[in-house]
């Protein structure tokens, strides 16, 4: 279960920061595009991590953290789009950037060790 675990609780702390910042980037940059695709990736991080705690079994939980995985690398895609075409600076894309990197760590290390003791538990049967 990683319902209270600081993988979860530091994508829901940036989902949230992501929906302020796509709020700030239609009220005041009126972009409507790029931001809405941040939106999405940056909120579904959480989500699959919340998914994966209702999982029913290890590839479940696996597959969850996988999508959470690639969820959090398109939401930093997206945050260099952003960078780059001027609409967020640098400081701001370091910021959000630097957490999206140390949560997209967290769920590759994940991610590796469930697949280890998937691949281990396949091998003892």
């Amino acid at each position: 279960m990683l319902n209270n675990s600081v993988v979860y609780e530091k994508a829901h702390s940036f989902a949230i920061r992501i929906v302020k910042a796509f709020k700030h980037l239609q009220k005041e940059q009126k972009e409507f595009v790029l931001s809405k695709q941040m939106l999405r990736s940056g909120t579904s991080i959480g989500a699959n991590i919340a998914e994966a705690n209702g999982a029913i079994s290890d590839a479940d939980f696996s597959n969850k953290i996988s999508i959470a995985y690639k969820e959090c690398l398109e939401t930093k895609y997206w945050l260099s789009i952003l960078k780059e075409t001027d609409y967020i600076n640098e400081k701001t894309f370091e910021s959000i950037h630097k957490v999206a990197d140390e949560i997209a760590k967290m769920l590759f290390s994940i991610l590796k060790k469930t697949r280890l003791k998937n691949s281990q538990q396949k091998n003892d049967n």
